[in-house]
């Protein structure tokens, strides 16, 4: 029987279990306890970020960064259209206008052309979002950002140990998120990150994170807030992840690197990840393929051939613009978007997680061949 190679697998064979127990034994399995704090330090520092506040998901760090800032209804905040839900549902739940961009077709990020022709004088933020392994080209971000008076709310939740020009994703503008999913470099199960360099961004997030506690008084609000706080639990499983993040990064390169080796035959068929860009090198967060045009079925029909041969897979993200939750509401009437909109209709990804082996790859890539084998497209080889 052909066993099933899911799309992701964590790997959890450091101090997880170690850290786990100290929770165990000592009591502490709420947010009160130690490695919460040790979580938030030791990420922050190796981002290279003043402060960290950790929460419960990447989509609730996503929350609070837009809710610490100065936003109000009517207001702009450009986002990328490739890119998940978490990033355009709260704007839209403040009345927050999201203006979507779209992606370039090899890197699936945005651009700064694409960003410079969005802003208006409604605009107060960009949202750049670091996609699949590779990184925004921040400069000339950050510049229209700097020229226009602009917050930056980095989306690094993909981004654990990617660097642009050497510098760590993560520690660009105002405030930068991540999430600690399982499918993440670093996991803690479900988990998030804010980061930031402003102590009163900080401290605001940390307020919001915990219902606005006052501290005078703890059960006097004078402001509403959330419970988004991380447990001792997820952080002590961040910290034994953190240590070995480095490690996973170079894993990831040679995974990526496998993968790019054995379907390199099939490129007259593949648009394969790039390796790397002018300014950073892929770390494979997944290994995304595109189906060309050469293929005469689209990634939908693709994904389910491989499931039915034990091939774990995953889609594209459906653009923002196209949500029916959003058309609902009357926005992006009539926007057209089209890179985005192809690879959402040509693109998956494919098992990428870290205890992935080389055997593995190995069938996943056999498997792949005999499906375009199937469609009539040979390997030239």
């Amino acid at each position: 029987m052909t066993y099933f190679i899911p799309v992701n697998e964590p790997l959890l064979d450091g101090n997880e279990a170690k850290y786990l127990q100290q929770c165990i034994e000592t009591g502490w399995i709420s947010s009160e306890g130690p490695f919460v704090q040790q979580f938030e330090e030791k990420m922050a520092q190796y981002i290279g970020r003043k402060y960290g506040i950790a929460v419960a998901n990447g989509t609730v760090a996503l929350d609070l960064a837009i809710e610490a800032l100065p936003l109000k209804e009517g207001d702009e905040v450009i986002i990328p259209t490739f890119t998940i839900i978490s990033c355009a549902a709260p704007l839209v739940r403040r009345g927050i206008v999201p203006i979507c961009v779209d992606c370039d077709p090899e890197t699936f990020v945005m651009q700064a052309e694409g960003v410079k022709s969005a802003i208006t004088e409604n605009t107060r933020a960009i949202m750049p979002v670091h996609i699949y392994g590779l990184p925004v080209d921040m400069d000339p971000i950050l510049k229209l950002a700097q020229q226009h008076d602009l917050f930056i709310i980095e989306d690094a939740a993909e981004a654990h140990g990617l660097t642009y020009k050497n510098q760590p994703c993560g520690s660009f503008g105002d405030l930068s998120i991540f999430s600690f999913y399982p499918n993440k470099h670093v996991t803690t199960g479900e988990g998030g990150m804010v980061l930031t360099d402003n102590k009163e961004l900080a401290q605001r997030c940390r307020s919001l994170r915990n219902l606005c506690f006052n501290e005078r008084q703890r059960f006097v609000h004078e402001e509403l807030g959330f419970n988004y706080r991380m447990s001792n639990v997820q952080a002590a499983l961040g910290c034994a992840q953190l240590e070995r993040l480095d490690e996973f990064v170079s894993r990831k390169h040679s995974l990526g690197k496998n993968y790019t080796r054995l379907f390199k035959p099939f490129e007259e068929y593949l648009q394969l990840p790039r390796a790397q860009t002018p300014f950073a090198q892929n770390v494979y967060w997944v290994y995304p393929l595109v189906l060309k045009d050469t293929v005469p079925i689209d990634a939908h029909e693709f994904m389910q051939r491989l499931g039915t041969r034990g091939i774990g897979t995953r889609p594209f993200f459906y653009p923002m613009h196209r949500q029916p939750v959003f058309l609902k509401q009357g926005l992006f009437q009539e926007v057209s978007l089209p890179y985005a909109e192809h690879i959402a209709e040509r693109g998956f990804y494919i098992p990428s997680g870290l205890a992935l082996t080389a055997e593995q790859q190995e069938r996943v890539a056999n498997e792949i061949s005999s499906v375009l084998s199937e469609l009539g497209c040979t390997s030239r080889s």
